[in-house]
């Protein structure tokens, strides 16, 4: 590394001059703007002409405004001003900064910064009042401009306009910006069976997720498929959440927050706090609908648990899946006449394996379920439980509209919550404030919807009279072996049983016997919407 302690090249014995190059991400109509390579040229003519040696170039591409961060203009200006560079060198006065004098006056007469395009030199006496000026000047020309741009992207945006560019899946009309479904073929499959259009990947997406798929898997899928992303590369999990997250599939005009949340775009909202479509309403109905878009992202975020467990060929055995090793902790599987640790089973490493002959340990556990429910009171947490999942049992359609209910609910809470994080870190302030007040309102009614949703889902009672009262053990004499074991997994949720203590000594389940006992999903205190009692 090059020794810079006396500020001097030691190869050359000339002082060194840093260049600060700076080029807006955004070139406005009607600006001219310097390339950043053309900048850094010049630097290094005027540093070969006025003896200096480069020492080091700092390149930003982003705006010079107040609220932007620019790490790399403040490790230049810290170089000069501690005298770690004897001199920078900027193009302009308004590459330099747009803060106007503020900016300006700390190195006057302090640190030598050279500005190229007004030959202005910050150590020079008579160019003191110049640099103010042309600073001043500089954020003049910036604060105009940037009244006129919000000001005319407020009113394009309230007119549902797209700026920016359009959302994978999604085309903007060259007149209006609107929104559409991009239906126009991209790719062919591997197999080349057919053409496959960006819309149809959208809608791919969205129902793969809403179906159970995790994102992972979805994008696994596209990869073996052959199907890329639009910038031509591999799926990856995080470009399907961006798509799933997108407000835009369902038709709705949107803003970047910024900073970290750059990737999470959120509502635009209008001077009256109102979501503004950025699609001609004959195109809304081939949008992503509002269902599947909120149960997707529901399943996403795991507020929702989609079961696509088989159906077919259920176990008949009372315990089966129920039953655990208190040892290992693995499941306890039928062997014959007995129930034995799968470790065991498989000459498995479990140092102290559990055996229960089936006729010992399936009558002690049906008497301590009867006996559980009979011992059950009107405010017993665990009839909520039992009226919960034989209703899952008896009305699945039913049920899982509830299930989604009661999912939308997490949803709408943590959106709330995020809402009061937001707030309390100062995210609505400056230009955001105005976004506050709707973003609270807009989270608070939809938590006020689901919770109103799922009152009415749940209003009716179910009857569970056929268990309780010391009715338990009768119904299960008379249940088939199937629903035998649906009814003890009503209020069981497993049973661990430990190694007997020595060989063929007589079952005691109060000793080697625990039960886990089910709890309500629904978080009710009360079981008055759900059991009915006799």
């Amino acid at each position: 590394m090059e020794n810079t302690t006396q500020g001097v090249c030691p190869c050359h014995g000339r002082p060194w001059v840093d260049l600060l190059l700076r080029k807006s991400k955004i070139v406005r109509e009607g600006e001219r703007a310097l390339s950043i390579r053309a900048q850094e040229d010049r630097g290094r003519s005027w540093a070969d002409e006025n003896g200096y040696c480069v020492r080091k170039v700092w390149r930003e591409n982003l705006s010079a405004w107040s609220d932007v961060k620019r790490p790399k203009y403040d490790a230049a200006m810290d170089a000069v001003m501690n005298g770690e560079v004897p001199c920078l060198w900027v193009y302009a006065l308004d590459r330099f900064s747009r803060k106007g004098a503020e900016a300006v006056v700390p190195i006057l007469g302090k640190a030598r910064v050279i500005f190229d395009y007004e030959r202005l030199d910050s150590m020079d006496e008579r160019d003191r009042r110049w640099i103010i000026d042309r600073a001043e000047n500089a954020r003049e020309y910036s604060q105009r401009l940037s009244h006129n741009v919000r000001g005319t992207k407020g009113r394009q945006r309230n007119e549902g306009r797209w700026l920016a560019k359009a959302p994978f899946g999604l085309a903007a009309h060259a007149d209006t910006r609107r929104l559409s479904p991009d239906t126009a073929p991209y790719l062919c499959l591997v197999n080349g069976s057919k053409e496959l259009s960006p819309w149809a990947v959208v809608t791919r997406i969205f129902k793969e997720i809403a179906g159970g798929t995790s994102s992972r898997a979805v994008a696994r899928k596209f990869n073996q498929e052959g199907i890329k992303s639009s910038t031509g590369k591999h799926w990856r999990a995080d470009s399907i959440r961006a798509v799933v997250i997108h407000p835009a599939y369902e038709g709705w005009l949107t803003v970047s927050p910024g900073g970290k949340s750059h990737k999470a775009p959120v509502h635009y909202l209008n001077t009256a706090g109102e979501r503004v479509r950025c699609v001609e309403p004959d195109v809304l109905p081939l949008m992503i609908s509002a269902e599947l878009a909120s149960r997707a992202r529901r399943v996403l975020s795991g507020h929702q648990i989609v079961d696509n467990a088989p159906r077919e060929g259920r176990a008949a055995h009372p315990l089966t899946g129920k039953v655990r090793c208190g040892t290992c902790g693995y499941a306890m599987t039928m062997d014959g006449k007995s129930y034995n640790c799968q470790h065991r089973a498989a000459a498995g490493p479990c140092t102290g394996p559990a055996s229960a002959w089936r006729d010992a340990l399936e009558p002690y556990v049906v008497q301590a379920w009867s006996e559980r429910l009979c011992a059950a009171d009107d405010e017993d947490p665990l009839l909520i439980a039992v009226a919960e999942r034989w209703q899952a049992l008896t009305s699945p359609d039913e049920t899982q509209e509830i299930k989604e209910a009661r999912a939308e609910i997490k949803a709408a809470q943590t959106a709330l919550d995020k809402f009061h994080a937001d707030d309390a870190s100062g995210w609505y302030t400056g230009r955001s404030a105005r976004y506050r007040i709707p973003h609270k309102i807009a989270a608070e009614k939809r938590l006020d919807a689901a919770e109103d949703r799922l009152s009415e889902m749940t209003g009716g009672r179910v009857d569970l009279t056929f268990l309780l009262n010391g009715k338990a053990a009768e119904a299960w004499q008379n249940a088939d072996p199937v629903l035998r074991r649906d009814l003890l997994a009503l209020a069981i949720d497993s049973v661990t049983v430990t190694k007997a203590p020595k060989q063929g000594c007589r079952f005691k389940g109060g000793e080697r016997v625990s039960i886990v006992w089910a709890t309500p999903d629904s978080g009710n205190d009360g079981i008055d919407d759900y059991a009915e009692a006799a």
